[in-house]
């Protein structure tokens, strides 16, 4: 049986849990067309994140990837459409990183964009009673770091898998602690992606509908 490979950050910025770390160890195991949900754990510091995943494709030999990661403040499940070759942290990474305006890949495209159907992917959660949209912005952190380093290295090997990534919200005890924060239950983001990832696998090409937004 084949692979998807599902990987999720641990926490980070000072929080004790991470849903998408939380939201993946659910899924592992999980049968998704024929092929077998292997989730990992992303490190959040710079540099560390890229290799891993590398690894991570080498060790599970994927036909399709999809990252995880935490974006506070989002309503919905948005799956990223594009990535871009800068690192601005906000605040260090778990290593103690802070770049500013630094690139990812020096000499590389300046950005990548997704390469799974990330509209076909909304229209399905959507469709599952799960708030989603197209989302044009992963940020500069960490997220999109990942992000960009897994584009590349698919381009670099011919684009044979398809991939991208998809932020998810808070949960709701990180909202409680927090203050004033939208939320997301776990076992809801659980099942969003479990769509999505049968939407990216039943559509090779992605579907023709007006979405996204700025964030």
């Amino acid at each position: 049986m084949r692979n998807i490979l599902v990987a999720g950050f641990g926490p980070f910025g000072g929080e004790p849990v991470n849903p998408a770390l939380e939201a993946i160890r659910l899924l592992d195991g999980r049968i998704v067309e024929g092929c077998s949900i292997a989730t990992r754990e992303l490190p959040v510091t710079r540099f560390e994140a890229i290799r891993a995943i590398e690894n991570f494709i080498a060790e599970t030999d994927p036909v399709l990837i999809l990252a995880v990661g935490q974006a506070g403040g989002r309503l919905e499940i948005t799956p990223e459409r594009v990535a871009i070759n800068v690192d601005d942290f906000r605040i260090p990474d778990n290593g103690g990183f802070q770049p500013v305006d630094e690139p990812i890949v020096a000499g590389a495209p300046a950005a990548y964009w997704s390469t799974l159907p990330i509209k076909a992917m909304v229209m399905a959660m959507r469709g599952a009673g799960i708030p989603a949209s197209v989302s044009n912005s992963a940020g500069t952190f960490v997220c999109n770091h990942l992000f960009y380093g897994l584009m590349n290295h698919l381009a670099q090997h011919g684009n044979k898998i398809r991939g991208g990534f998809v932020h998810i919200p808070y949960l709701p005890e990180q909202a409680a602690r927090l203050g004033g924060q939208p939320s997301m239950a776990v076992e809801t983001i659980v099942k969003g992606l479990e769509v999505a990832l049968n939407a990216a696998m039943a559509h090779e090409t992605d579907i023709a509908a007006g979405d996204g937004k700025t964030h």
